[in-house]
């Protein structure tokens, strides 16, 4: 869940915040598409021309996987990037803010999308391995990395027959969160809060899993002192082991899902990829299980990361050598 506040604030400033959303998701979606989407195009230009903490760490971030792409023997699989590996990270960083706030455009206008829009502008790849799964009698885990539009992918799942179960991290204001629980809700998502609520969280996904139903987790992170450690773009990051520990629990499908845009224009949708489904090693302890599933996982975004840069909206610190540094989403 991409809320934009992440720690309390005063009450004056949450207040704040939250009419400047409501207000959003009341005026954006009236406006003319061209003139919403270009008045997002200069303010993710204002956000990066002023270089605060939150772009440098963007910027640090995808230096890492263009390092680690450059080092590759071979380019990634997969269209090239935009811009291209090698290219001064700076300008990267401009696409990728772009990107970003082009997300929030389309959050605010996507409850006003109809079916048709949702489902005809995206473009699915591996969806077999989505269905095979369910029709099976199997649930889906699927581990996604803040990339392109989840929500998009989301609604597109519930409106193709595939219901979806997610978290959301409880944040505050909690008027915000409330917010943005329905606009999922809207869509045909049932979320649940990772704080707050029954305290069964893990209980309830699996029972979903059982259904079955699709479960997205955003997994490039580690939000708590937990997780595995394992090698993201060549060094070493602690991501959740939560996805792979459901998967083991239920016999469901683990499968990679990445997300990214399909061009510079509104009409042009997003690209969902389904990747094939990573498998526990046999005979192994569980353990052992839960780190090599999700080092599979981290392959798979490794690769998307370095396929499409400018669409991995990373605004915090993921690799371990960076520890819990400044780089909160711009507000």
């Amino acid at each position: 869940m991409r809320n934009p506040v992440r720690r309390p604030g005063d009450p004056l400033r949450d207040r704040l915040v939250t009419g400047a959303f409501s207000c959003a998701w009341a005026v954006v979606p009236r406006l003319p598409e061209p003139v919403a989407y270009r008045l997002f195009r200069h303010a993710a230009d204002l956000v990066w021309w002023r270089h605060g903490p939150g772009v440098r760490r963007l910027e640090a971030n995808l230096q890492r996987v263009l390092t680690w792409s450059a080092a590759m023997p071979h380019s990634p699989p997969g269209p090239p990037p935009d811009p291209p590996p090698g290219e001064d990270v700076r300008a990267l960083s401009r696409a990728a803010t772009r990107s970003y706030l082009r997300y929030w455009c389309d959050a605010f206008r996507m409850p006003d999308w109809e079916r048709d829009r949702v489902v005809d502008r995206v473009l699915v790849e591996g969806e077999h391995r989505l269905r095979d799964a369910l029709a099976a009698g199997r649930g889906v885990v699927a581990a996604l990395p803040h990339m392109g539009n989840w929500d998009h992918a989301g609604a597109w799942a519930c409106r193709t027959g595939a219901p979806v179960t997610t978290v959301a991290e409880r944040l505050r204001p909690e008027r915000l969160y409330e917010r943005f629980a329905a606009f999922r809700t809207g869509l045909g998502m049932e979320i649940l809060p990772l704080t707050g609520g029954d305290g069964h969280v893990f209980a309830t996904l699996a029972a979903r899993l059982r259904e079955p139903r699709l479960v997205p987790l955003l997994a490039d992170r580690e939000l708590s002192t937990g997780g595995v450690l394992v090698s993201l773009a060549g060094e070493p990051a602690r991501l959740p082991a939560g996805p792979a520990a459901l998967a083991l629990a239920t016999g469901s499908a683990l499968l990679p899902v990445t997300v990214y845009y399909a061009g510079k224009e509104p009409r042009h949708g997003i690209v969902l990829t389904f990747h094939d489904e990573v498998r526990a090693p046999v005979g192994a302890q569980r353990s052992a299980q839960l780190v090599a599933m999700t080092q599979g996982v981290a392959d798979v975004f490794t690769a998307a990361f370095a396929a499409h840069p400018q669409d991995w909206h990373m605004w915090q610190p993921v690799w371990a050598a960076d520890g819990d540094g400044p780089g909160p989403a711009p507000r």
